[in-house]
């Protein structure tokens, strides 16, 4: 066998044999597939990241453009910042926060049972007798902006926690009409 000289046409044994159809489509189907995994699923991923971003920003603004109480329970982060140790049992719990560049604020109101104020004056770092009759301590701003009125019978008691900065100041107000079921209303204010 001679080598063949550069300027010779090489014979047709030498080609590799043409590609079957049936190779060819599962061929472009394979690669169409990877292509669709590789622009399609990151895209897709895109989409929905997105989606649930935005969706996440509308609920925040929506909680934090609200005004007056809003039904439910404050954070943990809220709670213990604050320290407002909402008892268990409790409810028609309802809380609002506000912060500006001087007082930072929680308002909350919730019903308990009696052992449950016990254990939320505790948590505070007070006592029932520390509670005053027909001392209305949370003042008429805070009032006007929670809608909170301490105008029907009660019993009323209230006091005023004050503690030293970083920890927060707590005015709490009671309302003993149903012994078995008071009814408490917190405004616990941080000075940054």
């Amino acid at each position: 066998m001679t080598p063949a000289l550069p300027h010779q046409v090489s014979s047709a044994s030498d080609e590799p044999p043409a590609e079957g159809r049936r190779h060819m489509i599962r061929r472009r189907a394979l690669t169409l597939s990877i292509i669709v995994l590789l622009i399609g699923v990151p895209a897709g991923y895109l989409v929905i990241s997105a989606n649930q971003s935005r969706d996440s920003g509308k609920d925040k603004e929506a909680k934090y453009s609200a005004t007056g109480l809003t039904a439910g329970w404050p954070s943990k982060v809220q709670r213990r910042l604050y320290q407002v140790p909402i008892p268990h049992p409790a409810d028609q719990i309802a809380y609002y926060e506000t912060n500006n560049w001087k007082t930072s604020r929680l308002y909350a109101q919730f019903r308990t049972s009696s052992a449950g104020l016990d254990a939320f004056l505790t948590g505070v770092g007070v006592n029932r007798g520390d509670l005053k009759q027909g001392k209305i301590t949370v003042s008429a701003r805070d009032q006007h902006i929670t809608g909170w009125s301490f105008k029907t019978p009660g019993p009323w008691s209230g006091l005023v926690h004050r503690q030293k900065n970083p920890a927060p100041t707590q005015d709490i107000v009671v309302n003993l009409s149903n012994p078995a079921s008071p009814m408490v209303y917190v405004v616990s204010r941080t000075v940054p």
